[in-house]
């Protein structure tokens, strides 16, 4: 156990949530851009196919880089344990780390972090997690997202963003309701992220016992698979059929067990090979189990069928990211029967997959008319605004030397100047769309047809 003297050298970690364009990168513009006094290390990530927040966030142009402000920026996206172990490298470059995370994610694993990896626990506290609402669109998404409740039952602070946008009576009701959710956080108000940065800042530590209320399962490990089985197999061709799931892809592992009797046994070698790259598997690759660990990854855009040759009886354990059931997934033995397991187990909280929840990007290398763009937009959002969650996007605009920045939210959008195109820039136009049924053949045609 680490004594006092010791737990105020660690660095505070705070987490900057909230669902899809909630106004997270203006505050994070701010905080890089603002006199505010603070010594930041700030991580940003996303959603999407494409990077766009980088674009977004004023001149990052770079890996790490360092703001006037003394903030510095890290846009790499990858594995959280990965980044923070190279930020501690430029330790005396700030005092505190700040991440902001996808629209759509659960803050919960990335609280988990610092509790569970004993590496980070020692280097890292975490200060608090805030989340920003946009009290225009939150009624929208908090009774069918479970990412929104998430973000709002983890939060220790609250910024209520985009009051602007409804009346007394209204802002009063969603008051309510986001306290009858977390009565316990701090709430703040604002329009435009307009916020105190100290405001965001020593919060005195993440509640853990609201975390474990909610999640009586929290400090356990997380693994990146969600459901394992143990099956007692005879040596000869098995046939794994797989259908287009919730995801492009579905990552497994099979191991040969030597007869232990119990699926937790093999739960760690698993977690450490889920680490390693995959082995790529399609219908034409055969898979061949040995002594060794496997893993692979299948790509769906059909369905799928994979051979796996078992070279002797015994009990074999799978691992799979997603659970069986989002993949249609059987496995036929030489028998032409499916198999059975001797066990299997879910690793997290069956859950479904709004799989109609998608993004899409497009892109045109030449310079954009401004006037077919702002019909196509309005025209679009007429139609489908309902169905989009959140717009982005750099534009070339045809006669300005300004790259233009375009943000909108559901029915709501803007596009204004950031700055001159850099020398070393190529001018482009970049899109991404995140919402429901998004057609991709239809939106690129389109914004194609915007061009000057």
């Amino acid at each position: 156990m680490n004594d006092q003297s010791q737990t105020d050298q660690r660095v505070p970690v705070t987490v900057l949530t909230g669902f899809l364009g909630t106004g997270k990168t203006t505050l994070l513009n701010r905080i890089l851009t603002e006199e505010h006094g603070h010594r930041i290390a700030v991580i940003e990530n996303e959603f999407g196919e494409i990077g766009i927040d980088n674009e977004l966030v004023i001149d990052a142009d770079e890996e790490i880089f360092e703001m006037n402000n003394g903030c510095i920026c890290c846009t790499v996206r990858g594995d959280l344990i990965r980044i923070l172990g190279r930020l501690i490298q430029r330790r005396d470059s700030f005092d505190r780390i700040l991440i902001e995370t996808t629209g759509l994610a659960d803050p919960g694993p990335v609280a988990q972090t610092f509790f569970v990896d004993d590496e980070l626990s020692r280097k890292f506290r975490l200060d608090g997690i805030v989340t920003v609402v946009d009290a225009g669109h939150v009624s929208q998404h908090i009774d069918d997202s479970p990412e929104c409740i998430e973000q709002i039952a983890f939060a220790d602070a609250i910024i209520l963003n985009k009051l602007d946008l409804i009346d007394e009576d209204q802002g009063a009701s969603l008051r309510d309701r986001l306290q009858s959710i977390n009565p316990a956080a701090r709430y703040m108000e604002a329009e435009h992220a307009q916020v105190p940065i100290g405001g965001l800042l020593d919060l005195g530590g993440f509640d853990i016992d609201r975390a474990l209320t909610l999640n009586p399962e929290f400090l356990e490990p997380e693994y990146p698979f969600e459901w394992g089985g143990l099956a007692t197999l005879k040596s000869g061709s098995y046939r794994w059929f797989f259908k287009p799931g919730a995801d492009p892809s579905i990552d497994a592992v099979v191991l040969a067990t030597d007869e232990a009797p119990r699926l937790e046994a093999h739960q760690e070698a698993a977690l450490r090979l889920f680490s390693a790259p995959p082995v790529g598997i399609d219908s034409k690759t055969t898979l061949r189990i040995g002594p060794a660990l496997n893993r692979i990854s299948l790509s769906m855009a059909t369905p799928t069928t994979v051979t796996m040759e078992v070279p002797e009886d015994g009990q074999y354990a799978i691992f799979l990211e997603h659970f069986p059931h989002e993949f249609e997934l059987s496995i036929i033995g030489p028998d032409e029967k499916p198999i059975s397991f001797d066990e299997a187990r879910d690793y997290i909280d069956d859950h479904e997959h709004d799989d109609t929840v998608g993004s899409v990007a497009v892109r045109i290398d030449e310079p954009l008319d401004p006037e077919k763009l702002n019909f196509w937009i309005m025209e679009f959002l007429s139609e489908f605004g309902p169905e989009i969650f959140r717009m982005k996007g750099v534009l070339n605009i045809s006669g300005h030397d300004d790259r233009y920045v375009f943000q909108g939210v559901h029915m709501l959008f803007d596009i204004e100047a950031q700055r001159p195109w850099r020398p070393q820039e190529e001018p482009k136009s970049e899109m991404i769309f995140i919402g429901r049924n998004l057609n991709r053949e239809f939106l690129q045609q389109r914004f194609e047809q915007c061009r000057a």
